[in-house]
């Protein structure tokens, strides 16, 4: 068992939602006869749900802090169709794409700020702000028009480009895209030297790291599987390619995964989520956090705005509908939790494939809008509420139940008594380490120590 769990990174809470996304692809691969996985497919489920992974990324930070934001649809709307208005020769004003670009990305900030002031320094709940900032800039979207506004091709190279600048490799009957195989050969040295670098680094401590075999197992698998997907991405239609919008996904993961887990604002997040009152005594400006998140949020509300209408070529008073319900789906399914505190942007990224998937695979079958909506509101309910049963019980996903409760028989079956495994009774919960915290630091937090604000003031604003 323990061998089992060091190869699969010892986790089995994250291995379970990248297992239910494997297995989702492989069922529709054979209901649709090998067309999930054909390059084309591939390349269109990256470009159609690009919008999706972005806002999920902002998403994710806000559900972790304990706050949720209903407005990235609604600002991702506004946002797009004042590019297309400012940058249209027939509809707008003509002006230059990248003007464009740079006023939709300030449309964003400046939006992003507006929510965090209201919900950092003003205390509003971010539930209301961002209804209220939902309809206002709805309202908004559709003052400005009410048809379809044509955005510059340079636009459209962001949201439907191709890398398509090496000559092709062809090997029989196969065209293959050289800068996709390029692409994912660097990926997979990337991912190899990191995992090289991280046993050494363990060795180095004095840790003992996984068994040789363990290790290599890994390191062959993450290479078959990063190249396998350069393969299907690189044997697409002549003249396609791994999609320009998927490497700035892949580039906005790499930034926020490094914030969230190696920044002190990304530890400051987890922990006003986990704790405010704790965090808030640590030292930790709750406020500032609190403004970050709102701010984020909203900056890549306008990121994906700009992908979406390169993508569909043009803005319309429709777009950005429900896009925060497909959000805050891809967190919650992702593993984040209902109360905040937990969540990665790598669980975020597995959750919106989930449903990005879902959504293809159904759409091929044959699938109506109405079906569709339906499938996806349950897998959402039974994540989450699953999610809810597992905290409830103690249980860290479907999988480690399963091995809880086989070796459970096993011991009773023998006689023996279950035994808790050592590192699992050693580890404190974050609640129970902010506990500690505030009981050990709370008098010197009083007096003003360890706090930025005066505890009158914590209490007021701040919690």
């Amino acid at each position: 068992m323990s061998a089992i769990k060091e190869l699969f990174g010892g986790n089995f809470r994250q291995l379970g939602m990248v297992l239910v996304l494997v297995l989702e692809i492989l069922l529709f691969q054979i209901l649709t006869g090998g067309t999930v996985l054909s390059g084309q497919n591939l390349q269109n489920v990256i470009m159609g749900n690009a919008y999706v992974l972005i806002l999920a990324m902002g998403m994710v930070l806000v559900i972790i802090a304990g706050h949720i934001d209903l407005s990235v649809g609604s600002v991702a709307a506004v946002v797009g169709v004042v590019l297309a208005k400012l940058t249209s020769a027939d509809y707008g004003l003509g002006l230059p794409w990248y003007v464009g670009l740079l006023v939709a990305i300030l449309m964003g900030v400046v939006i992003g700020a507006w929510h965090g002031f209201w919900v950092a320094f003003w205390g509003v709940p971010a539930f209301v702000v961002t209804l209220a900032g939902m309809m206002i800039f709805r309202g908004m979207d559709q003052a400005l028009t009410s048809t379809s506004v044509a955005v510059p091709k340079e636009v459209k190279v962001l949201g439907a480009g191709y890398m398509d600048w090496l000559p092709n490799i062809t090997i029989g009957n196969w065209v293959i895209n050289t800068e996709t195989m390029i692409l994912a050969v660097l990926v997979a040295l990337a991912m190899v030297f990191m995992r090289i670098r991280n046993r050494a680094r363990l060795t180095k401590a004095g840790v003992e790291p996984s068994p040789v075999w363990i290790f290599i197992v890994q390191i062959v698998f993450i290479c078959v599987v990063v190249l396998l997907l350069g393969w299907f991405f690189a044997t697409g239609r002549p003249g396609t390619s791994f999609p320009i919008v998927g490497i700035v996904v892949i580039i906005l993961f790499l930034i926020y995964n490094f914030i969230a887990r190696n920044t002190p604002l990304g530890r400051g997040v987890y922990a006003v989520g986990g704790n405010r009152t704790a965090a808030a005594l640590t030292g930790i400006s709750v406020k500032k956090i609190n403004f970050f998140v709102m701010f984020n949020s909203s900056l890549l509300a306008a990121v994906a705005a700009v992908v979406f209408v390169g993508r569909s070529g043009f803005s319309t008073f429709q777009d950005g509908n429900l896009w925060e319900l497909d959000a805050i789906a891809s967190v919650f399914i992702g593993g984040a939790s209902v109360w905040g505190g937990i969540g990665t942007l790598g669980g975020t990224m597995v959750g919106a494939l989930v449903m990005a998937f879902l959504n293809n695979g159904l759409q091929l079958l044959g699938m109506g809008a109405d079906w569709t909506q339906m499938i996806k509101g349950l897998v959402l309910l039974l994540a989450v509420g699953f999610d809810v049963l597992s905290k409830m019980q103690g249980r860290p996903s479907i999988i480690g139940t399963f091995m809880n409760a086989r070796k459970r028989n096993q011991e009773l079956a023998a006689g023996e008594l279950p035994e808790v495994d050592a590192k699992e009774a050693s580890a404190p919960t974050a609640d129970a380490v902010l506990a500690d915290v505030t009981a050990s630091e709370a008098s010197a937090a009083a007096d003003g120590v360890l706090s930025n604000d005066p505890p009158e003031q914590i209490a007021r604003t701040d919690i």
